[in-house]
């Protein structure tokens, strides 16, 4: 395995962690600002009430995406094992 293979394993893995990653990062960010919001325009200070929201929201989003997500991990988990394969035997 060369120092390009072991930088493209890296790249990819740098992909798979955004793909992973940022859905329910996106959700939970904005279900956060629109409660923060609500908030100001209300004049709540109540620090526990975005908590339900995003856990709801963070749910929606896992089981929407969650066989994207699913797949995009078996997928790089299997080019891993390939790789270690294909390394040990030459």
């Amino acid at each position: 395995m060369t120092a390009a293979d072991t930088g493209a394993l890296l790249a990819e893995a740098m992909m798979v962690i955004v793909k992973l990653g940022g859905p329910p990062l996106v959700a939970a960010l904005v279900v956060g600002v629109l409660i923060a919001l609500f908030q100001a325009v209300t004049q709540i200070n109540e620090a526990t009430l975005s908590f339900i929201p995003k856990l709801l929201a963070l749910g929606v989003t896992m089981m929407l995406l969650g066989s994207f997500m699913f797949g995009t991990l078996s997928s790089y988990t299997a080019l891993l094992f390939d790789r270690i394969v294909a390394a040990g035997g030459s």
